[in-house]
């Protein structure tokens, strides 16, 4: 049985992958534990799924998925947690700045009783216009999440095989793992670790990165926060915009009754009505999700169960159930 998997998304990292699977190896052997790597190519332009072929043709401790083409890094790591077969499953990006010396570190933290233990990289060896967007980014996915993480998208994790079989990821929502697993029951720490400057190739983030990771947040605290009743997401906003237009309008018949017109105040009466009925549509959208959400939930409901004991039969902790 395999006690680690290593699951490693790859995209355009000609230049690393030998180094790094040298360096893997290495320490994964010094473990003395049982383990595999996890190669999961993202549709690399370059000589990447090459070279991880031939590093699968001399390893079998390594497992290899190749994509036609680019579907990201939520896409990667999902295929990446299907294959892996280890109990504990790390991640670690595949330009050499994360490094492969931190894992029995990782190990040793998640073994204290943690499920998922996240990098933080404290020191870190990038441009400023890389760290103060992420520095900004952070600060806003603790104050809207409550998970108080120095550096929630550190490529560098480690997962309790649990928490992988409950997270499912897609879209863009692989930096917002540990939120999940937090929101889910799941003990989350972090660790400081190691980060080398790049020496190969180029980072594959922009300013994008960040506007779409602004927009993942949204998405994030609706799925965490609202899934069960969405009804109280769109309901207290369309209750604030509804509030708010009923007191302008009642400002306005009020001074209609009392000075007899509202000549200039023309503008201010529009808007309290859009307000109104903008808070309207924004219960009724909130009633219809609440609607589809009982739907959907006729067949029972998944949750993360820490303990299910039943006479007869043996415990099972922190698999997900279905109530």
């Amino acid at each position: 049985m395999v006690e680690i998997s290593v699951v490693v998304p790859v995209f355009d990292e000609e230049e690393s992958l030998r180094e790094l699977h040298a360096r893997l190896t290495e320490v994964l052997e010094g473990m003395g534990r049982t383990y595999e790597i996890v190669y999961v190519d993202d549709g690399s332009g370059d000589a990447s799924l090459d070279i991880l072929r031939e590093i699968y043709e001399t390893d079998r401790r390594v497992k290899l998925v190749g994509f036609r083409r680019r579907y990201g890094k939520s896409a990667a790591l999902c295929v990446g947690f299907d294959e892996a077969d280890g109990g504990i499953i790390i991640t670690i990006d595949a330009d050499l700045q994360d490094d492969p010396a931190e894992i029995p570190r990782l190990v040793a933290k998640l073994e204290e009783g943690y499920d998922l233990v996240s990098g933080w990289k404290k020191k870190r060896n990038d441009p400023v216009s890389k760290t103060l967007p992420s520095k900004f980014f952070n600060f806003m996915v603790a104050a809207a999440t409550g998970l108080n993480l120095h550096d929630i998208n550190c490529g560098l994790k480690a997962y309790r095989r649990a928490v992988t079989d409950h997270i499912k990821v897609y879209g863009q929502l692989h930096r917002f793992l540990p939120v999940f697993a937090h929101k889910a029951g799941f003990k989350v720490g972090e660790l400081a670790v190691v980060h080398h400057p790049r020496l190969h190739g180029r980072t594959k983030y922009g300013i994008g990165r960040f506007l779409h990771g602004s927009l993942d947040l949204l998405t994030v605290i609706l799925i965490t926060g609202y899934t069960g009743s969405p009804l109280h997401f769109f309901g207290s906003i369309g209750i604030g915009f509804t509030a708010g237009g009923f007191v302008i309008n009642c400002y306005l018949l009020y001074l209609k009754i009392s000075d007899g017109n509202i000549h200039g105040r023309t503008p201010l009466l529009m808007l309290g009505v859009l307000l109104m009925l903008l808070g309207f549509q924004l219960v009724s959208t909130g009633l219809l999700a609440e609607l589809i959400t009982r739907m959907g939930h006729e067949g029972g409901k998944e949750y993360s169960l820490r303990l299910r004991l039943s006479h007869g039969d043996a415990g099972e902790t922190g698999n997900a159930g279905t109530s």
